[in-house]
């Protein structure tokens, strides 16, 4: 069985919207029952703040049996329904009941090709994993994988081979939230500009590096972009993930 680098769990920790850009370019994989892994580059992600944000299922502290993984310790999947038929795939992400998720929107396919054709029930890869729904579909991610070890080995996400440059990302509001009322024009989703794989584009996005570092004081947990640490955004927003660090 081939071995696979692991993003630490100690990723998963830091800050949502850090984690959300670091993600970029980082890759998602499953391994099946039948020992197959299917795997892509992750291309489009979206930030959910557990608590504050309308958007979010766990606003103001909902914990039910679908939300209760948003507060555990971030590293952990949170996989759930829409219109009752479609799954979609977050991260947890911050420290035990923060309740923070980033959404996986969008992946490159790369590994795995057949089985995603197999399952999706079509040929061409820009069917494949264009939208959280069809990626979930595509790498064969079930309700079963609730809560599991994103360190494990039937989910997992391992580091990028190439930084993406800050330059390359788009920043803009979220997809298909209208109901969270002023919540709902957050620029909160984040994607690799030029990938043909995104799900959306948006006339409205903006180049990450000009984003406000304001817009991001929403999430508790400590921010490289808002602490003071004395760097701007408009320098670079590097963080160690898909995004190299800043430096001070």
């Amino acid at each position: 069985m081939k071995s696979y680098e692991k993003m630490p769990k100690v990723f998963f920790l830091k800050n949502t919207f850090e984690v959300a850009v670091s993600l970029l370019g980082t890759f998602l994989f499953t391994r099946d029952e039948q020992g197959r892994v299917t795997g892509g580059k992750i291309v489009e992600t979206e930030v959910y703040l557990g608590g504050i944000d309308k958007a979010s299922h766990s606003y103001r502290g909902r914990r039910t049996k679908r939300t209760a993984i948003q507060f555990e310790k971030g590293g952990r999947a949170y996989i759930f329904t829409i219109y009752g038929k479609y799954l979609q795939f977050c991260v947890v992400t911050g420290p035990e009941g923060v309740s923070d998720v980033v959404l996986i929107r969008s992946l490159e396919p790369v590994v795995g090709l057949e089985a995603m054709r197999e399952r999706r029930g079509r040929n061409l890869l820009r069917d494949l994993t264009t939208g959280p729904g069809k990626l979930c579909q595509a790498l064969g991610i079930a309700r079963d994988l609730y809560g599991a070890d994103l360190t494990g080995n039937r989910i997992w996400i391992t580091p990028c081979k190439k930084e993406i440059c800050a330059e390359q990302i788009l920043v803009s509001p979220r997809v298909g939230i209208d109901y969270a009322e002023e919540f709902a024009d957050k620029y909160w989703r984040f994607y690799v500009a030029g990938n043909p794989f995104v799900s959306k584009r948006d006339k409205r996005a903006k180049r990450l590096v000009d984003v406000e570092p304001r817009e991001f004081f929403l999430s508790r947990l400590p921010n490289p972009a808002c602490s003071g640490h004395g760097y701007a955004v408009r320098d670079r927003w590097r963080f160690g993930g898909g995004v190299a660090s800043p430096s001070e």
